[in-house]
């Protein structure tokens, strides 16, 4: 078992939009017992690259789930598959 969260949020300061994913992935995952990390994307020359116009970005799993906004339902979904 791995000791890494499920949930990977990828952010960055003064995104309104990330702000408000947080709120709901903290929600999620409290309610399901699970864990999340976030991952400032302005610390990473190559995450800023990837993610600067999509953040914030949500992993499940290592797999891309969303963008721009996170689905409480849709989380909820994937993590209790």
């Amino acid at each position: 078992m791995s000791d890494q969260p499920r949930v990977r949020l990828y952010s960055r300061a003064g995104c309104h939009l990330c702000d408000q994913a947080r709120v709901v992935v903290e929600k999620v995952c409290a309610e399901l017992g699970e864990s999340f990390d976030e991952v400032d994307i302005d610390g990473d020359p190559v995450l800023r690259e990837k993610f600067t116009d999509e953040v914030p970005v949500t992993f499940v799993d290592g797999s891309q789930h969303d963008f721009w906004r996170v689905d409480e339902t849709r989380l909820r979904t994937a993590l209790t598959r």
